[in-house]
């Protein structure tokens, strides 16, 4: 049986033309969405798989940014921000939660970044066909870099949103 393929609107990725839920505020196709939900039921159904669940969901935030609205532009910013601690700062999940709690006291300060002409060329599809734990941390781990390599232009930005004195 023959299954039409569309790309998401935000990552690009390429997942089946289905009718479907989507987020409120990241812009995504169903498929996409639907793709999302699968690698999270693994990831919570496995605490193997857990390890890498907060690289999971920032990653695929920073994908699909939304609009202008105030929720999208703190979304974003989290979550990029959360990628810096993790991939450029080499911080400890506990410490990368203390970090942030102190940035999102500035969430008011966030401002919309125009997200890039791609925001990665790895997606959500490429960590749901992974076969095996160790393919799955090594995808998402991948994945995480590319997306934060893809707001390159926006990386002295992110990082001013860390609180010097959280560090």
């Amino acid at each position: 049986m023959y299954i039409k393929r569309i790309k998401c609107l935000s990552c690009g990725g390429k997942f089946p033309d289905i009718d479907g839920p989507v987020h409120r505020y990241m812009t995504s196709s169903p498929g996409c969405w639907s793709a999302y939900g699968e690698v999270l039921t693994r990831e919570y159904s496995d605490p193997s798989y857990f390890e890498v669940h907060r690289l999971t969901v920032d990653a695929y935030a920073a994908q699909h940014p939304g609009s202008k609205d105030r929720q999208s532009i703190q979304s974003v910013g989290f979550h990029l921000l959360r990628l810096y601690l993790f991939l450029e700062l080499r911080l400890a999940p506990e410490r990368i939660n203390d970090v942030t709690l102190a940035a999102v006291k500035l969430k008011h300060s966030f401002f919309w970044l125009k997200p890039p002409s791609s925001v990665g060329s790895i997606t959500i599809a490429d960590i749901g066909s992974a076969k095996d734990v160790g393919e799955h941390r090594a995808a998402v781990l991948a994945w995480a870099q590319d997306v934060w390599d893809a707001w390159s232009l926006h990386h002295e930005t992110i990082k001013s949103w860390v609180p010097a004195d959280a560090l």
